[in-house]
């Protein structure tokens, strides 16, 4: 398995569907991305108080950012988190923790910058700002994220 190469900090996502209407997802959260520790595994810890980034979300976070880093380990430490607790929902935590991943992949340098496009709610620093409206690229990361798991 190969590790990230490089520390990507300050990476967030900001996920904000329908925000306060009928089956909208809201989730933040905020990642500093490390090169993995001797043992080579991804690990998530998390500093985020529970009132900012509910323990019940963990489990999505954590599945979203393996999803992301799509075989790369890294040590990921989460740094902040928000809630909205009308909206919130584990597929928001998953999608935030998948592009967040994806996010750090491209600013490391492993994946092609002109994949950053393909990230609607991820940002991290040096990132260019991206493009109002919908994006055919992001399609396959929404579809991954969807056959996942449910709501």
């Amino acid at each position: 398995m190969t590790g990230l190469p490089v520390p990507v900090r300050g990476v967030s996502a900001r996920v904000v569907m329908n925000k306060g209407g009928c089956g909208g997802y809201y989730a933040y959260l905020r990642a500093d991305f490390e090169p993995p520790g001797p043992d080579g595994r991804t690990e998530v810890l998390n500093l985020v108080p529970e009132k900012r980034l509910p323990a019940q979300f963990l489990p999505a976070v954590r599945a979203g950012i393996e999803l992301g880093l799509d075989g790369i380990a890294a040590a990921v430490l989460l740094t902040d988190g928000g809630v909205y607790e009308v909206d919130a929902w584990d597929i928001g935590y998953r999608t935030a923790g998948a592009e967040a991943a994806r996010g750090a992949l491209i600013a490391a340098g492993l994946r092609p910058a002109a994949e950053a496009d393909a990230l609607r709610w991820a940002t991290w620093p040096g990132r260019r700002r991206p493009w109002p409206g919908h994006n055919p690229r992001s399609q396959e990361l929404s579809e991954r994220i969807r056959r996942a798991g449910p709501r």
